[in-house]
């Protein structure tokens, strides 16, 4: 969808979130997340918008500076997997979110999709799936290993925001 098919009133609710810029190809992505994470969205007859939401995160062996064995990373990723499928707790909509999680060379790509009349609660409803994904993902840091960008960044705020120095 180009952006001058994107209603004022979406354009105007992702505007004044603040956690997303809109990106020349009409889509938005989020700016509070090291990850990628982008919504488009498209109009429907009955005056719904769809919300269509991509995250990338790396996998483990991405963001670590050792070797990860396969079967850790194989475990990691179904940790992951599972642990999204509570998505469903962290909008306001009344959306049944199945999350799809696939694995594209060195990331996780997750996709969901839901529509909402309220236009605010759909941008408040993404942002919320991709906080939660980026949450999740920080759930997941194994202990042990030496970490890389994002995940040391992810770690230092962390640490900042707590006030300890661990």
């Amino acid at each position: 969808m180009s952006e001058h098919e994107i209603p004022g009133r979406v354009r105007r609710a992702f505007g004044d979130h603040g956690s997303f810029e809109q990106a020349d190809d009409g889509m938005f992505e989020s700016v509070t997340t090291p990850f990628d994470g982008t919504v488009s969205v498209a109009t429907r007859e009955n005056g719904h918008v769809e919300f269509d939401v991509e995250i990338r995160v790396p996998m483990l062996s991405a963001v670590v500076a050792d070797e990860v064995a396969e079967i850790v990373e194989d475990g990691w990723y179904e940790t992951f997997e599972l642990r999204l499928e509570d998505v469903d707790g962290v909008v306001a909509g009344d959306h049944e979110l199945d999350p799809a999680v696939r694995r594209v060379a060195d990331e996780a790509v997750i996709e969901a999709t839901f529509s909402d009349i309220n236009e605010r609660r759909g941008v408040d409803d993404a942002g919320a799936v991709i906080d939660y994904v980026e949450g999740t993902y920080v759930e997941g840091i194994i202990p042990g290993y030496e970490y890389t960008e994002p995940v040391t960044s992810i770690l230092r705020s962390a640490r900042d925001a707590a006030g300890t120095g661990f």
